[in-house]
């Protein structure tokens, strides 16, 4: 049975069981900064669990992408060297929000796994928690399940609860007993049953997790059972696979052995067996869906993740010999082989493809670059090895220079290793691990990838109403914050946040910043002298909008009923901004291509920045475009139209999903214009509300990623103004009219082009007229002439013909000529034929230039240097004769 037929029995199974069939999530967690990657089915029901969302199911099934290569879940270097870790995999799962528990859950899985793959019921091991007596008892009177293959884990990690069998999301919260399937390879593989003290062979093999969530964990590390318990399980695609296709690594089911043949192909090794290719095999997975949802190759969080991946997969490519491009070329294996499960991978192949192309090309240069300073410190040190007669086991490559190839050139720890084992060489890990760990204290001081947690919060949700109104006349307070602490009240002075009941504010999402505003004394008179300024807003929870202030004057209190009022002017600024994004974004797949698609955006009351997957920087001509039909749609001032739809209605509808937002089942659909996207965000009424739409800056922010930065309304009024203004001002000095600007300057350009002629030909025949004065100050060197002069205001292609006609009057002569401009010291050296065989014009001008804080060189017979330091220039020529007496 194939990988692609495994996955769709299990979905199709749990569908005929009344479970709704969820899309993946993206790889990037929505809304959970704790997270780096999305590591496991439930991380998209995360909320759910917790009681924060709510979907109009209680039972899903999903194929769920997984990427464990950063944070606290990282298998990157066992990749490719055991049988069964990857960077990505698929997580096949079954949810019940509340709805069934532990006897249709395992009920479930047994039916799958024996009716449905028709796996030998002998085989397969169950694992229960120590205390759940309840799980037990289902495995064995229900199910059938022999008691010497029912295991009970206990605590093992020195307190309660602290087991492989107890799962729990995070300190506090939602936990509770699992259950774990293991499949019994037989007694010709090595290893002992779950639970004994050889369980780390491969004979047993954990298949599935079945989560019970049925107790709350407080602070104090009390359990309270839900009252609504959930199910959350987990299965390998690739594990069950090994298991149906009779195989005992994961490395050799049908998915891998494709993406195994293709890196084989593209690398020229004929051995498949080779641990390289399964590394690259596996990367290329972890790489493509990475980049297919939005993740940037850089030097930091996520993108560092993705680009040591890449230079990882590239690496055993090199060490297989491939000094080219290969990487890349996989993706189309990888595309025909997972594209039906995954058509947001068929519909990027191009988008990926060539942003691995372009950090490949980028390693190449820089392994080039980083092998020769790796091969030339090797050298030295077995040189100075070879000299003291070091043992060879004794000798290392500094710390600093393996941290440095890691740092500069992106050389992963362990190819450094490589190439130094070849060599006989160790590395001095030790100095290489405190070098990286005084990176990684300077990475946290400065706050990178910082994971804070939501405040707790456990009230009403907020009714938002910034859709319709600017103003609440009455909305009261639900929860108050002091320093990220619950408070009953704020005081005046203090900084804090405020949850209303309701709320006309909008909260920073979907790259739409948040609003600003005050709360003050309600139309009803309560919170007197209440002003609390707002400075911005955020979701605490996925309903639940926190406002972020100051209290200037009066008290805030739990219940207190206040009026809360948007900054109008503001929001104005940033609806047109926002609006305009939807208009651009359509305009440049019109202009550009269907390719293009969102890859991040900020939108906020000075500007929408805009970035978007293309390959190539716009033409002035294709942004002219742009802003053509964007203009065209404010002109056309058509009504913005918002509805509520099902999210997989919109989509047929045509309607726009954007990268990195985090949608429900209900969606809203907004066109305006032409455009038609999923948003949730606050829009202008119709398009004309716009005004003028200005683009204002073009440029690259990663590998086939673009940006375009855009103002409208009144700051675009503004900009042109100014632009007017600068444009007049060129025009009065230019002593022309604003319509002959381009002829005028262009006159300019040539008149200063003559004159810079005419002044190098009257420096030319000054310097002439000089040469035979010159010629006379040449000093005799035996047979050579020696000369060297200063020739103040000479360029150096003046000094450069200078040169060349005193080797033609000196005949045998070595010549140094230079001069002072701006401050900066020019140098130019010549050396006849006749004696080249023992002075060269570079050594000569690099003798002198160090002398006036510079270096040089160049040919043999001529050579150029340059200084900073005019006034050693003299000393610095009279030192030539000494040089070429010693030198002849």
């Amino acid at each position: 049975m194939k990988a692609a037929e495994i996955r769709e029995k299990f979905l199709r199974f749990f569908e005929s069981k009344k479970h709704t069939i969820v899309r993946s999530s993206s790889l990037i967690p929505a809304n959970d900064p704790t997270l780096l990657f999305t590591n496991s089915g439930m991380v998209q029901f995360k909320e759910v669990f917790l009681g924060t969302d709510a979907r109009p199911y209680v039972r899903a099934t999903s194929s769920q992408r997984c990427v464990r290569a950063g944070g606290k879940h990282n298998d990157l270097e066992n990749v490719g060297y055991t049988a069964r870790h990857h960077t990505f995999f698929e997580m096949l799962g079954n949810f019940s929000f509340g709805d069934y528990f532990k006897r249709e859950a395992i009920q479930s899985a047994w039916q799958l796994l024996t009716q449905v793959y028709q796996l030998p019921p002998e085989k397969l091991w169950v694992t229960v928690y120590q205390e759940d007596d309840e799980a037990y008892q289902i495995w064995a009177q229900e199910i059938g399940v022999p008691a010497a293959r029912i295991v009970r884990i206990g605590d093992n990690k020195g307190a309660r609860y602290a087991s492989d069998n107890f799962w729990q999301m995070a300190d506090t919260g939602p936990c509770g007993p699992c259950s774990e399937i293991f499949y019994d390879h037989g007694p010709e593989v090595d290893g002992g049953p779950p639970g004994s003290p050889d369980e780390d062979g491969d004979r047993y093999i954990e298949i599935w997790n079945l989560v019970f969530m049925q107790y709350n964990r407080d602070q104090q590390g009390v359990m309270t059972p839900l009252p609504k318990p959930c199910v959350d399980t987990g299965m390998g695609l690739e594990r069950i696979a090994a298991v149906l296709q009779n195989v005992h690594s994961n490395y050799a089911i049908d998915l891998f052995q494709v993406l195994i043949r293709a890196a084989a192909r593209e690398t020229g090794v004929p051995d498949i067996k080779n641990n390289s290719l399964k590394v690259i095999a596996d990367h290329i997975r972890a790489c493509a869906f990475l980049i297919t949802d939005g993740v940037i190759a850089s030097n930091e969080g996520r993108g560092y993740v993705l680009r040591r991946i890449i230079r990882r997969a590239i690496r055993h490519g090199y060490k297989l010999g491939c000094v080219q491009p290969f990487f890349h070329k996989l993706v189309q294996d990888l595309v025909a082989e997972m594209g039906s499960a995954y058509p947001e991978l068929s519909a990027a192949q191009e988008r990926v493809t060539d942003v691995l192309r372009q950090e490949e090309e980028r390693f190449f240069e820089t392994i080039s670059h980083g092998m020769q300073l790796l091969e030339t410190a090797l050298n030295e040190l077995q040189a100075n090895a070879a000299s003291v007669q070091a043992q060879p086991d004794s000798i290392a490559l500094a710390g600093e220079i393996a941290f440095k190839l890691h740092d500069t050139y992106g050389f992963p720890l362990d190819l450094t290793a490589d190439v130094c084992r070849e060599r006989g060489v160790q590395v001095d890990a030790a100095a290489f691990d405190a070098a990286m760990q005084r990176q990684r204290e300077q990475a946290r001081a400065a706050g990178k990838f910082n994971l804070s947690s939501a405040l707790g919060y456990s009230g009403t949700k907020t009714l938002f109403k910034g859709y319709e109104a600017l103003n609440i006349a009455e909305a009261r307070i639900t929860a108050l914050y002091l320093d990220g602490v619950s408070s009953p009240r704020l005081q005046a002075g203090q900084s804090g946040i405020v949850v209303l009941d309701a709320t006309p504010f909008y909260a920073e999402s979907g790259g739409q910043a948040g609003d600003q505003g005050t709360l003050m004394q309600s139309s009803a008179g309560q919170a007197e002298g209440v002003h609390f300024v707002v400075t911005d807003t955020a979701k605490i929870q996925a309903e639940v909008i926190g406002h972020h202030g100051l209290l200037e004057q009066g008290e805030l209190k739990l219940g207190d009923v206040v009026q809360a009022v948007v900054n109008s002017q503001r929001r104005l600024h940033i609806m047109r901004n926002h609006s305009a994004t939807h208009l651009l974004h359509k305009a440049l797949r019109d202009v550009l291509g269907e390719h293009v698609q969102q890859r991040g955006s900020l939108v906020d009351a000075d500007k929408t920045r805009f970035d978007f997957s293309h390959h190539a920087p716009l033409s002035q001509a294709e942004i002219q475009s742009i802003e053509t039909i964007v203009n065209a749609e404010i002109l056309r001032n058509a009504p913005t139209q918002a509805q509520t739809m099902a999210y997989d209605d919109a989509l047929k509808s045509g309607a726009m999903a954007l990268f990195g937002e985090k949608y429900s089942d209900q969606v809203r659909v907004l066109e305006i214009g032409f455009s038609r996207e999923l948003c949730g965000g606050t829009h202008v009424a119709r398009t004309g509300d716009i005004g003028l739409f200005k683009i204002v800056f073009e440029g690259g922010v990663a590998a086939g990623i673009r940006r375009i930065e855009a103002i409208t309304g009144v700051q675009a009024l503004h900009f042109v103004q100014a632009l007017d203004e600068r444009i007049s001002s060129a025009a009065d000095l230019l002593k022309a009219q604003p319509a002959e600007l381009n002829q005028r300057i262009g006159q300019l350009q040539e008149y200063s082009k003559t004159l810079e002629k005419e002044l190098m030909q009257l420096k030319s025949r000054l310097v002439g007229q000089q040469l035979d004065v010159l010629a006379a100050l040449a000093v005799k060197v035996g047979e050579v002439n020696v000369l060297s002069a200063q020739l103040d205001g000479a360029d150096t292609q003046i000094l450069r013909e200078s040169v060349d006609k005193l080797k033609n009057k000196l005949i045998n002569a070595v010549i140094v000529l230079g001069s002072v401009n701006s401050g900066k010291v020019n140098l130019i050296a010549g050396v006849t034929p006749q004696v080249n065989s023992k002075i060269k014009a570079g050594a000569l001008v690099n003798f002198v230039a160090q002398q006036v804080g510079g270096k040089g060189g160049g040919r043999a017979d001529m050579a150029q240097a340059g200084g900073t330091h005019p006034a050693a220039l003299p000393a610095a020529l009279a030192t030539v004769k000494e040089w070429v007496e010693h030198q002849l």
